[in-house]
């Protein structure tokens, strides 16, 4: 039995018939997954294969051609980033997208200000809910770089950061807008072996924290330790859904992993 239709697993994400559609070329066709609630799941495939196009859809950042997205079911398909963001749904990207010239403090903040219900005008007012708003921003800052282990680096310009450290604040400022789900687009990229193994503690860091994690990585070493499911592409479709062992075995996997890159899975 797949384990995703299992009775009574509670799915965080649900997929639908997804596809995107760049003139004649289907860059996903009729993709269909869930993710259970709480768990670090991967996403898998070749270079070309649809995976971070699918990202961009579960974010918001491209409106599908066709399909439907729930989070915990409700419907967010067609909304924009930042609507989704307000709904449980943050990412990072393959480029790291940091302010260079902000501090780590102030690029945390800057995300937090993001979700922020609160009207144009307060702060200019200077009211207590405004301040009150502003001292929780500042509160979840610190806390968020705390969590990702840069609290001592947090008034250093973010251009100055290691490479990896780069990476663990574009984490905490995505983990800053508190969501439900949170997509990592190839956080181990271009990484040494050591920051790598910092990023899977942090990894297992955030299975603790109940939030549910959907992991594109090339890097098979860190999805198969830390992903519980992993779903497959290959030229825009699935072609596998199974826990790593099964994935490791699958036949018609490891022919498109070797046929595109010429090495192991």
């Amino acid at each position: 039995m797949n384990k995703q239709n299992e009775p009574g697993v509670m799915n965080q994400l649900e997929v639908r018939n997804l596809s995107k559609h760049f003139g004649g070329l289907k860059a996903v066709d009729q993709v269909s997954f869930k993710i259970k609630r709480g768990t670090i799941s991967g996403l898998i495939g070749p270079n070309g294969s649809g995976k971070t196009t699918t990202l961009n859809m579960i974010s918001g950042l491209f409106p599908p051609t066709e399909g439907d997205i729930y989070l915990e079911d409700k419907p967010v398909h067609g909304l924009g980033m930042r609507q989704i963001n307000i709904l449980g749904i943050a990412r990072t990207f393959q480029q790291i997208r940091l302010f260079s010239q902000l501090s780590c403090f102030q690029n945390v903040m800057v995300s937090r200000h993001n979700i922020e219900k609160e009207h144009w005008w307060e702060p200019l007012l200077f009211s207590r809910k405004s301040r009150d708003i502003e001292e929780l921003a500042r509160q979840k800052a610190l806390y968020y770089l705390d969590f990702v282990g840069l609290y001592e680096l947090r008034n250093d310009l973010s251009k100055n950061l290691s490479y990896g450290n780069q990476r663990k604040l574009e984490i905490a400022r995505a983990l800053a807008t508190e969501p439900r789900l949170l997509l990592l687009d190839e956080p181990v990229a271009g990484m040494n072996p050591v920051e790598s193994e910092s990023i899977m503690e942090l990894l297992s860091k955030l299975l603790n924290t109940g939030i549910t994690v959907i992991l594109v990585e090339h890097s098979m070493n860190v999805v198969m330790n830390i992903c519980s499911d992993i779903v497959v592409l290959d030229k825009g479709k699935i072609i596998a859904v199974d826990a790593p062992a099964g994935i490791l075995s699958n036949q018609i996997v490891i022919d498109a992993y070797l046929g595109k890159r010429g090495g192991k899975i």
